[in-house]
């Protein structure tokens, strides 16, 4: 069964990642609109139509966030993170930018010691706007989840012109501030194999985090229900030796799993 958040506003929620997260869903409420369809997306599939007509807008988004931390203020559940997620990619909302202006000036009048977290797939940030909006903000985490294109492929499925070597660049233009997250699994899809363990993709995603530079990875197998049926999930054990060799080379790799 897929979870769709209902609400523009949730939570806040315990999160294994961001502590007692806020969440913010920029699509629909009854459906799903990404430029990825990901096997393991606890959303579910992409729908056949996308219905854009219903995405929120800025004010009312303005309107109840603000209503919800001035609710939270002070309490025991004052949230340790605003994160964007939701049914879909945040970045897709046209008014993302201005979205994220809004968010940082609530935050610092009702809830300074949150941080602000943007899960996407990267596939904007090729659009100025959104690469300035998630700059901005304290936890960019950004998904890669393979070393090579043709797994990368088979496992978020995107449906927007996506160049794996351009856009390891484009995630070089952080400077290292940025979270990379990537989900580990194996299974099939389609009739065909699908793993992201192998000893080449593990050696070429290893590349790339070279070549990211990010202030921290975190990697982590599948917890919950899935669109895929055929999938395993990976154990802690098997996540920290992938994680090992780069923190051998200095870099800050943080595990989930079982």
């Amino acid at each position: 069964m897929s979870i769709l958040f209902e609400s523009l506003v949730f939570g806040p929620i315990s999160s294994r990642r961001l502590g007692k997260s806020l969440g913010i869903n920029l699509m629909p409420e009854i459906g799903k609109i990404c430029s990825f369809d990901c096997i393991y997306c606890e959303c579910g599939w992409n729908p056949e139509k996308k219905n854009v007509s219903r995405l929120p807008k800025k004010e009312v988004f303005e309107k109840v966030l603000e209503e919800k931390l001035k609710e939270l203020a002070g309490t025991e559940n004052e949230p340790d993170s605003i994160t964007f997620s939701g049914n879909g990619e945040p970045t897709l909302h046209p008014d993302f930018a201005e979205i994220i202006g809004i968010t940082i000036r609530l935050r610092d009048l009702y809830a300074p010691k949150a941080k602000i977290s943007v899960l996407t797939n990267g596939t904007m940030l090729h659009k100025k706007e959104v690469f300035d909006a998630i700059s901005r903000i304290e936890n960019n985490i950004i998904k890669i989840d393979g070393g090579t294109y043709e797994t990368i492929k088979a496992i978020n499925k995107p449906n927007v012109d996506f160049d794996l070597e351009k856009y390891v660049e484009r995630l070089q233009d952080f400077k290292g501030e940025l979270v990379i997250q990537t989900c580990f699994l194996r299974g099939e899809h389609d009739g065909k194999k699908i793993d992201n363990t192998t000893e080449e993709e593990i050696t070429l995603w290893m590349e790339h985090i070279r070549k990211i530079k990010p202030r921290k990875t975190m990697i982590y197998a599948i917890e919950r229900e899935t669109p895929e049926k055929n999938l395993a999930t990976v154990s802690l054990k098997e996540l920290e030796q992938i994680a090992e060799p780069l923190r051998q080379l200095g870099f800050d790799v943080e595990c989930y799993g079982k």
